[in-house]
């Protein structure tokens, strides 16, 4: 599905589609996750599970950083 981004304010926004809405069980107001993915960012509806591991992950990366960057190689 092609969507188009758009001015909001000083900001930029892409307009869902009542479909897309549907499909995620998400209504205005609600709050989505954008996940950096290999393929691509994917759209997750908002999961206190979710966030609660987010940051842990974030953190470890932090304090890891070396660590990680060594066995990426």
């Amino acid at each position: 599905m092609k969507l188009k981004i758009t001015t909001v304010g000083n900001s930029a926004g892409v307009i869902l589609p009542k479909e897309v809405l549907a499909r995620l069980r998400v209504q205005k107001g609600d709050e989505l996750f954008a996940l950096e993915m290999p393929g691509g960012l994917v759209l997750t509806t908002y999961d206190p599970e979710l966030v609660d591991q987010m940051e842990v992950a974030e953190q470890v990366m932090r304090e890891r950083r070396t660590l990680l960057h060594k066995l990426a190689q």
